[in-house]
């Protein structure tokens, strides 16, 4: 088992979330993927989008429903600081995990996170657990609470 999936694993347990880790022969690698995959709505695939913050120079992570779209200038706003593209190198020095299969839990550092309401909406979402063949479901809230996101409009 990797690394990024053995952290994953533990920080849902450490969460009280009782979720089970499931691994997707075909992969997960975008929204779509996942979706069907898990058999769910596309909304329902919760994606980990990284940002760099340009001042900062820390990644910023925006969590979202699977078929909406990060809107750079609302995202920077919410963010106070401008944005820029995030590169494979500071995403996984800042949280762990690689490009594909950045999860919103088990990050090794702490990570500023924002979450799209339209999450809420649904009563289990799917998200990435460290791997772009692993997945697993979480009601919103408690993904939500386990990340720190704060509610923002930023698609």
């Amino acid at each position: 088992m990797s690394k990024s999936l053995k952290r994953v694993r533990t920080a849902l347990e450490k969460a009280g979330i009782d979720a089970k880790v499931i691994e997707m022969s075909e992969g997960t690698r975008t929204a779509a993927d996942a979706a069907r995959a898990c058999a769910c709505q596309i909304d329902q695939i919760a994606k980990s989008i990284i940002f760099r913050g340009e001042t900062s120079g820390h990644v910023i992570l925006f969590l979202t429903a699977g078929g909406n779209q990060v809107d750079a200038d609302k995202a920077s706003a919410l963010a106070g600081e401008p944005l820029g593209k995030a590169d494979a190198k500071l995403i996984r020095a800042e949280t762990g995990f690689a490009i594909g299969g950045v999860s919103p839990v088990g990050m090794t550092s702490p990570v500023r996170a924002f979450y799209d309401a339209r999450l809420l909406e649904f009563d289990e979402v799917w998200a990435a657990a460290g791997t772009p063949q692993h997945v697993f479901p979480a009601a919103p809230r408690d993904l939500i609470r386990v990340c720190g996101a704060l509610p923002g409009d930023f698609t």
